[in-house]
């Protein structure tokens, strides 16, 4: 029987070889990135429809050394077909030495019909598109204590001033407002500099807030001091901030909000990023949608609306063919998102995307937030020169908090800027 079976089979190879028939190779599709478990088993199952649907194959390789191993590769000759860039600086560098492919009429089409205008100018080089942004996060949130805050008759601010208000009323009440923390090893000041760009979007605007980025304005600049005093006028004040000025220097980002779950809450505001969920008591987690609370951080001027501070995904091509456009344009679509929104830990920027798919209200409001935003810029820290936005910066804001002339800091981060 299986000579049989064997012979049957060499019959058909030979039949098809004097036809001009040949078995089609799978076509596979690689994509290297930068987020590991459990994002990227998310992100596979996103990509599973297109794989049923097309027959095609993607492979997303992980790598906790991403951003040093993607210029190893390219260098090195060995590039992926696709990579997800975590900063727009990294598509810039590879655009410029023309290492990436530039989108196709098709596919900028798709980002201009679903995505706001800031993703398309966001995913440019030199005017040039070249990147589709999937997974985004927001860090313009200020979370709060649902219940407690319904007990008080607290409601959420949506401007600055209403804030200050509620600020006052809270401590009238013998409530501490703010929450917060800096503390993160060696990378201990960072959540002061999200809280400066912030201002710094809400005060000066995106345009200064672009020039501040890339030095075009110096890091002294009256523009910065400014947003940098706005932010001090609570960090500064023991009434505002729960443990003062030292509390901040001495509290982890992570232990930070845990003190508004208390009862009564020691503090009654957190302003973070989406991710600070997964740092809140367990019985907080699994229950968010009726224990937390969550508005975005309030306009200041109100020529600048309501910006958002974030990051994001952005997928750029090294390899041009039919079935690595076919996986770009598909990035580029609600759909791919909707499976990993499903699952939850995501955002996600396409516009006309089932906000329902989001597992609950707590989610769908960061959401709506991140699609009504006129001006999304990404963390400012991540895209200046790593001597400053990781370094001089980071320590500058811990010198403020503990009390540092404001001018004297800026001039001293100012200096550190690389010639």
């Amino acid at each position: 029987m299986k000579q049989s079976i064997r012979f049957f089979g060499f019959v058909l190879l030979a039949l098809m070889l004097i036809s001009g028939t040949t078995v089609a190779e799978k076509k596979v599709v690689t994509v290297f990135g930068p987020f590991q478990e459990p994002e990227s088993t998310r992100f596979e199952a996103a990509y599973k429809v297109f794989e049923e649907r097309t027959g095609i194959d993607v492979v997303y390789t992980p790598s906790r050394d991403f951003e040093t191993l993607i210029f190893v590769r390219v260098e090195g000759g060995d590039p992926p077909d696709i990579a997800a860039l975590p900063q727009p600086g990294l598509m810039y560098r590879f655009a410029k030495k023309q290492q990436i492919k530039p989108l196709w009429p098709e596919a900028v089409s798709l980002v201009e019909k679903n995505y706001s205008p800031v993703w398309k100018e966001l995913g440019s080089y030199e005017g040039t598109p070249y990147g589709i942004y999937h997974r985004v996060n927001v860090k313009s949130l200020v979370w709060y204590p649902k219940k407690a805050w319904e007990k008080a008759g607290y409601q959420p601010p949506t401007t600055w001033a209403e804030m200050e208000t509620l600020c006052g009323k809270m401590i009238k009440n013998g409530h501490t407002p703010w929450a917060i923390g800096v503390k993160s090893g060696g990378a201990t000041g960072w959540p002061a500099t999200d809280w400066m760009e912030d201002i710094m979007l809400r005060t000066a605007g995106p345009e200064v807030y672009d020039k501040w980025i890339t030095h075009d304005i110096p890091f002294d600049d009256p523009a910065v001091k400014r947003a940098a005093e706005i932010m001090l006028n609570i960090w500064r004040d023991p009434k505002m901030v729960y443990g003062g000025a030292m509390g901040i220097l001495n509290t982890s980002f992570g232990d930070a909000p845990k003190v508004m779950f208390e009862d009564p809450p020691k503090a009654w505001m957190h302003r973070q990023g989406n991710f600070i969920t997964g740092f809140f008591p367990k019985k907080i987690q699994d229950n968010l949608a009726d224990e937390v609370g969550v508005f975005g951080l309030p306009s200041i001027e109100p020529q600048w609306g309501l910006p958002v501070l974030g990051g994001g995904d952005q997928y750029v091509m090294f390899s041009d063919r039919p079935e690595v456009r076919q996986f770009m344009e598909f990035l580029a679509t609600a759909e791919s998102g909707e499976a990993w929104a499903r699952a939850g830990g995501a955002l996600f920027p396409h516009k006309g995307q089932n906000l329902d798919a989001y597992p609950d209200k707590l989610t769908r409001i960061q959401a709506e937030m991140l699609l009504n935003a006129e001006v999304f810029r990404f963390d400012a820290s991540d895209m200046m020169p790593a001597k400053v936005g990781a370094g001089s910066f980071w320590r500058g804001m811990v010198d403020l908090v503990g009390g540092k002339k404001t001018d004297s800091v800026l001039r001293k981060i100012e200096k550190s800027w690389p010639k």
